[in-house]
């Protein structure tokens, strides 16, 4: 069974969502996305700045498998990428909820965080695959 921290909300495309103290989330993929796809070699990340909608394909993270695009869970604007992910792609596989984070993002709409899913309810998409 995969990793699901019970502090993040998740949508059913495998991303997670961290809400920081200052309002801005952070965004990466699932335990159970990496482990999907194998060891990640590559990503490449939304630009900062870029305004996003919920659903829209933003990113692309590339294992020895496949590319897979990351969405955007809700909508807002990317206010910084992961750096360390540049160099060290496979964070997201061996880190995927602490130093494998892809992008940090400023919510246009709040309400859209409380729409997403908590752990059980991602526990339970995953069964449903």
């Amino acid at each position: 069974m995969s990793n699901i921290p019970t502090e993040l909300k998740y949508v059913k495309s495998h991303e997670w969502v961290k809400t920081l103290p200052d309002g801005s989330v952070l965004i990466g993929i699932t335990d159970h996305a990496q482990a999907a796809l194998g060891d990640l070699v590559f990503v490449e990340t939304p630009k900062v700045g870029r305004k996003l909608t919920a659903g829209d394909a933003c990113a692309v993270v590339e294992s020895v498998k496949a590319a897979s695009d990351v969405y955007a869970p809700i909508s807002g604007e990317v206010l910084d990428t992961n750096p360390k992910l540049v160099e060290a792609p496979e964070l997201l596989n061996t880190e995927p909820y602490e130093s494998g984070w892809l992008w940090k993002m400023q919510p246009s709409n709040t309400a859209e965080l409380a729409a997403l899913l908590d752990a059980a309810g991602y526990a339970a998409a995953l069964a449903a695959e």
